[in-house]
């Protein structure tokens, strides 16, 4: 495995290797060594269908470390930056992660993270630093002018509870 950063400070995209033959493959994920000062404390797996896109979510209170990685299928992955003091606030960044690329992403608390699904069948699991808490959940719209985030041309599967997500400066005022 290796760690490679990103300009934005925490934001790490892990590499790991897959070795594959003709019973299937098996990778790395995560090793404990890379991440010796977080806890994670709550694990989940979402399975999406092609076009569906989930997010931009966060939590106000209680904000979690995430550590993102496909174990069945492709996904454009996209992290905000809402970190008020942060040199990158605002700012996104956006990563291919495949079963077939081997690439995984760990995501600071203080970003807003979503997804969307390019194979028939992609599944997703999360290791999270802190617990999920409903009453706190906020997102942004995916597709808000101001955050410049270049998706690709489909028509996504979005869930009513994103297509009421905030626009970047709403977020901005609640704070």
């Amino acid at each position: 495995m290796k760690i490679i950063s990103t300009k934005f400070s925490g934001l790490k995209i892990i590499q790991s290797k897959s070795y594959r033959d003709s019973r299937g493959f098996f990778k790395e994920d995560f090793k404990k060594k890379f991440f010796k000062d977080k806890k994670f404390v709550f694990g989940c797996t979402s399975s999406s269908k092609k076009n569906v896109l989930r997010g931009l979510h966060l939590q106000t209170k209680f904000p979690q470390g995430k550590y993102v990685s496909v174990l069945k299928g492709s996904i454009i992955d996209v992290v905000v930056d809402l970190r008020k003091n942060s040199k990158t606030f605002g700012k996104h960044f956006k990563i291919l992660l495949s079963d077939k690329n081997s690439k995984s992403i760990f995501i600071p608390a203080g970003f807003a993270h979503g997804f969307l699904s390019l194979k028939k069948e992609n599944i997703v699991y999360y290791y999270c630093t802190n617990y999920r808490s409903a009453k706190h959940e906020i997102g942004l719209l995916w597709n808000d002018k101001d955050l410049k985030i270049k998706w690709p041309s489909i028509k996504p599967k979005i869930s009513e509870k994103d297509k009421k997500n905030l626009k970047f400066s709403e977020f901005k005022n609640l704070f």
